[in-house]
């Protein structure tokens, strides 16, 4: 009596197929688990860019806003600046009307009031510049 022996070729094959399937199912494993963490990264990332973008865009608003009022603060100032600069121009045409009209040919004090007119005119149009380039 032989005992039944099978080919070796049998038990390989059969053993070549469950470790064949069992290497492709832990691929495939691996291969979900590289994509699932992909995709957490990629995610968590897109998260972290729009947390950050809103953090920046509060900043900018907070700075824009700083520099509006700083510049309505300037601007306030210079006009008011201005506006005496005028009513001293305005005091200064009155005084060098009323001194033209009063001067004698002995004196000439129209002389040093046109020079003082013409140093406020410089200031205010150098102010006036100034108030331009602000806006």
């Amino acid at each position: 009596m032989q005992p039944s022996m099978k080919s070796p070729d049998a038990y390989r094959s059969r053993a070549a197929t469950r470790n064949g399937s069992s290497v492709k199912w832990f691929l495939l494993f691996w291969l979900v688990v590289i994509a699932a963490c992909g995709f957490t990264v990629y995610s968590y990332m897109n998260h972290l860019k729009d947390q950050l973008l809103g953090q920046l865009s509060t900043q900018n608003q907070k700075q824009l806003s700083l520099l509006q009022s700083d510049y309505e603060k300037k601007l306030a100032v210079l006009s008011k600046e201005i506006s005496e600069l005028q009513d001293k121009v305005q005091s200064f045409n009155e005084l060098l009307t009323f001194t033209k009209d009063n001067a004698s040919t002995k004196t000439d004090n129209s002389n040093k009031l046109y020079t003082q007119l013409s140093e406020v005119r410089k200031q205010l149009d150098a102010l006036q510049k100034e108030m331009d380039l602000l806006k």
